[in-house]
């Protein structure tokens, strides 16, 4: 038919083939028979039952699906958009978008928020929470989800999404790491934001289509007495009928507003003038200001290499903040960066108090089917511009002393912390120093992996993965202690993990490296939008003062210049 008869006025529920002429039991996702068979499948009890459709998705792009759900002038709204690129510049195989969580939770300090939404009214329950981690683990622990092998298996379908700080470390040991050691907070932003996820869109860059998911809470609108929430099997067929019933209307609600293909705000369309490949220009540094003047990150330097001496630590990470000040809009300059240096992690996030925007290269913690990875990601040389050239730089960076042995030492802390979840025996290096090549950079890579204890979860990984040596120190508890006394300001995100864990407890959360966090500007400022970059160095006995404060420059320069490129490009 004609591109005019397939726009006709039928109601988008139509078009979405979920109409009268459409029989949704057909399909497996929608299938009421398969929805209340999953609801009472399994010894466990379920509470989340998934519904899906799957759609062609040639006519829509992850950026084009984000800016359908949100609007430009909404950088409020927890809302998130998780793309991948592989090492050798090719799309991984899945991006995610969402907006709306049913549940919010954000955390400062010990004071805990937590937003609940699933009533369809706002309720709001603040309390003092000693280690907000856990509290997020119990709820899960509220919310089995069935199984489903029809859905992809290494997808994020739902579940949780959001960040923890670098300083959320301070919940798991906060006897040797209390908060009020730590350093100011000029920021205000939380040390934790995670929301979770009832509705979620796939694309499936591999299969060319989108699965709309949708999961179903089967207590929902179930009255309670006082023996508490009911278990999936003493749930009556009509209630499980009217809970697929609900899940139907938000899911076809949902497939009409991807169908429909309306975007919230126009997405401008912006030329590439820049040499996207070259390095960061003396222009790009002239704009950026820093917390610490030089002259007080060199003596930092000489402050941690002094407790280096002392047998303090053998390697302590200090880092220092950059500031830029911009009328880019943070989704342009995401689109930016996503130029500039795509990465295995590109995330734009909308938070409490910040819009995070990251093309991070390192995993802080994966797990999935119970299997925890941890990749320590250090030792770093520029790509070169030849293959053979590129091959001697790999080769010259794994005959490196000072790398080999800085990546030695991160190695032995992946292990410890794996070590600390995993069952006995199971810890194994699985690769040890590879050289790993992206877009601007290559690194030395490892890969640490070992099995969850029976009674961890991901959240326990989580917890024992953070912070990863590569922005801390070794060992990692008194570097963190020293660099308290030295680093003026709370790091906030950067140095953290952002992503997600599903409600089947599988995990991937990206290292925050190369993370801008984002916040308004005051009203009297010449710009709107304050970018914050933060970068740090890997301090060692020997280390050179100078070449490692201009390390600190070098990494925060291509996310300068994704600013750069998106006020060339998308400035009206």
């Amino acid at each position: 038919s004609s591109s005019s008869s397939s726009s006709s006025s039928s109601p988008p529920e139509a078009k979405a083939g979920l109409g009268p002429k459409s029989e949704k039991g057909d399909f497996v996702g929608t299938s009421a028979s398969e929805f209340a068979r999953r609801a009472r499948a399994g010894v466990a009890d379920v509470r989340m039952v998934p519904l899906w459709r799957r759609l062609f998705s040639d006519q829509l792009t992850p950026v084009e699906l984000f800016r359908t759900l949100v609007p430009e002038d909404d950088t409020t709204t927890h809302a998130f958009l998780l793309e991948s690129v592989t090492n050798d510049g090719n799309v991984s195989r899945f991006s995610f978008v969402g907006a709306r969580p049913v549940v919010e939770v954000i955390a400062k300090r010990s004071e805990l928020t937590q937003r609940d939404y699933r009533s369809g009214a706002l309720s709001v329950d603040e309390r003092i929470c000693d280690d907000p981690w856990r509290y997020i683990a119990e709820l899960m622990r509220e919310l089995p989800c069935a199984d489903v092998p029809e859905l992809p298996a290494s997808a994020f379908t739902g579940g949780w999404v959001g960040y923890g700080g670098y300083d959320t470390f301070r919940y798991a040991e906060s006897t040797k790491l209390p908060f009020n050691a730590a350093p100011p907070d000029d920021r205000g932003i939380p040390d934790m934001h995670m929301g979770l996820y009832q509705s979620a869109v796939v694309f499936d860059h591999f299969a060319k289509m989108v699965y709309v998911i949708e999961w179903v809470d089967l207590h929902d609108g179930v009255s309670r007495d006082g023996s508490g929430p009911p278990r999936s099997a003493e749930l009556s067929d009509a209630q499980i009928a009217k809970a697929y019933e609900s899940g139907m209307h938000r899911l076809e609600t949902l497939v009409a507003r991807v169908m429909e293909h309306r975007l919230s705000s126009p997405l401008p369309v912006g030329f590439v003038d820049m040499d996207t490949a070259a390095a960061s220009g003396e222009g790009a540094a002239a704009r950026v200001s820093s917390n610490m003047s030089k002259d007080d990150f060199l003596r930092g330097i000489e402050k941690c290499k002094h407790h280096i001496v002392l047998g303090d630590a053998f390697q302590i990470v200090l880092s220092q903040r950059f500031e830029v000040l911009s009328d880019a809009h943070p989704f342009n300059v995401y689109r930016a960066l996503r130029v500039i240096n795509p990465s295995p992690y590109m995330i734009y996030l909308q938070c409490d108090g910040c819009v995070l925007v990251a093309s991070s290269p390192e995993i802080l913690c994966r797990v999935r089917d119970g299997v925890m990875v941890n990749r320590p990601l250090a030792g770093t040389r520029w790509r070169g511009r030849t293959e053979a050239e590129d091959a001697k730089l790999a080769e010259e960076l794994l005959k490196d002393e000072k790398e080999i042995a800085e990546h030695i030492m991160l190695v032995d802390l992946g292990r410890n912390d794996v070590g600390r979840v995993a069952q006995f025996g199971t810890v194994n290096v699985e690769k040890l120093m590879e050289i790993e090549r992206y877009s601007h950079v290559m690194h030395i890579s490892s890969t640490v992996t070992g099995r969850l204890r029976g009674e961890c979860t991901s959240w326990d990984a989580l917890r024992s993965a953070l912070p990863a040596g590569t922005v801390s120190g070794a060992p990692k508890i008194r570097a963190m202690q020293i660099l308290d006394t030295i680093e003026p300001h709370m790091r906030g995100p950067y140095g953290g993990g952002i992503g997600f864990v599903s409600f089947a407890d599988d995990m991937n959360i990206a290292l925050a490296l190369r993370t801008m966090v984002i916040q308004r500007a005051a009203p009297e400022a010449a710009c709107d939008w304050r970018y914050y970059l933060q970068a740090g160095a890997g301090i060692v006995a020997d280390s050179d003062p100078e070449a490692e404060y201009q390390e600190t420059i070098n990494k925060s320069m291509a996310m300068v210049r994704a600013v750069d490129l998106a006020e060339q490009a998308f400035s009206s």
